[in-house]
């Protein structure tokens, strides 16, 4: 499994566990999976994440999913943009705004995993992995 099919994977469980309201979703770890969720907590989308033993030789990310006071879904949708057959670059003043700057895009840069508004302010582009409303 290429490393962009296991993001389209990591973003449907997490579509999946939001819309069933589960607590928690477990992937199959891997870096830049962790970076993602990282940049997923900076930026409020969840609630944490840590990498879990799940055999001796297999590591999990055990995600801990958030939802508003009243139970409502802060993820309303996450869908991956760039994929081993079509890979989707930005330059830093490109990166699209999602709905009018209420979602996110995750790029991955040079300088690491970032949102669309961090790659505009550091003014560095990259392949656009993903976006988070």
């Amino acid at each position: 499994m290429s490393h962009t099919d296991s993001i389209s994977d990591m973003l449907t469980r997490i579509r999946n566990a939001v819309r069933a309201t589960h607590e928690t979703v477990e992937i199959p770890a891997s870096k830049l999976k962790t970076n993602i969720a990282e940049v997923l907590k900076k930026e409020g989308y969840i609630n944490s994440y840590e990498v879990v033993e799940s055999s001796p030789l297999r590591k999990n990310i055990k995600i801990n999913l958030k939802y508003g006071p009243r139970g409502e879904k802060l993820i309303s949708g996450i869908k991956k943009v760039s994929s081993p057959g079509l890979r989707v670059y930005v330059k830093a003043q490109e990166s699209p705004r999602v709905y009018g700057g209420l979602g996110i895009s995750i790029i991955s840069t040079s300088k690491g995993l970032m949102t669309d508004r961090q790659a505009r302010k550091e003014g560095c582009g990259g392949e656009l992995l993903c976006q988070v409303w």
